[in-house]
């Protein structure tokens, strides 16, 4: 596992040490990295269910100015901050653990009390075949947590059917990779 391109290109990421965190493959996060190309300089991200931290590293790397990693896996955050560190990036995110509701719950209190901004991009990666996608869209769309002119980047199997309009966000595109879908939405 690396780090594909921008600053931090080249740079070997610290793997997971089972099966239970399922790190984006370099194929597809170059797929999702070319989709999202407009979208990310100077961007706010949030990586929802960060796994080891991947791909918010990446849009770090590619121009973002700050993210937040979020995850429930005591693994998956200590991943997280051993590949931040390793890219000495540490001043250009935070790091969240917990229940991706109650980040979210966080979240939109902050955004509430002006504490945070809404995210430009936000990235949902969780497990395949859960409910969290539909209840993370609906989360976001009622805590207000994507901009204006956000995107959110939806990673799910094929067999999870996204519809075009999904709590208040319209599906922009999607691509398909093998088994997986990159599925793109904007706010209505």
């Amino acid at each position: 596992m690396r780090v594909i391109a921008g600053k931090y290109k080249g740079r070997k990421l610290n793997a997971p040490s089972n099966y239970e965190i399922r790190p984006t493959g370099d194929k597809v996060k170059e797929a999702m990295f070319s989709i999202l190309l407009n979208h990310i300089c100077g961007s706010r991200v949030l990586d929802l269910f960060s796994g080891t931290g991947s791909l918010g590293i990446e849009a770090l790397s590619r121009g973002a100015d700050y993210c937040v990693f979020a995850d429930s896996s005591r693994e998956s955050i200590s991943l997280i901050k051993e590949n931040i560190a390793h890219c000495k990036i540490e001043e250009e995110n935070r790091v969240l653990p917990g229940d991706y509701r109650k980040i979210l719950e966080v979240l939109t209190n902050k955004v509430a009390e002006g504490l945070e901004k809404p995210f430009d991009i936000i990235i949902l990666d969780p497990p395949y075949n859960t409910e969290m996608l539909g209840e993370s869209f609906a989360m976001i769309g009622t805590g207000g947590l994507l901009a204006k002119d956000g995107v959110i980047m939806a990673e799910h199997r094929k067999e999870e059917k996204l519809p075009d309009e999904f709590h208040g966000f319209t599906k922009e595109k999607y691509r398909r990779y093998g088994v997986v879908i990159l599925s793109v939405y904007s706010s209505l």
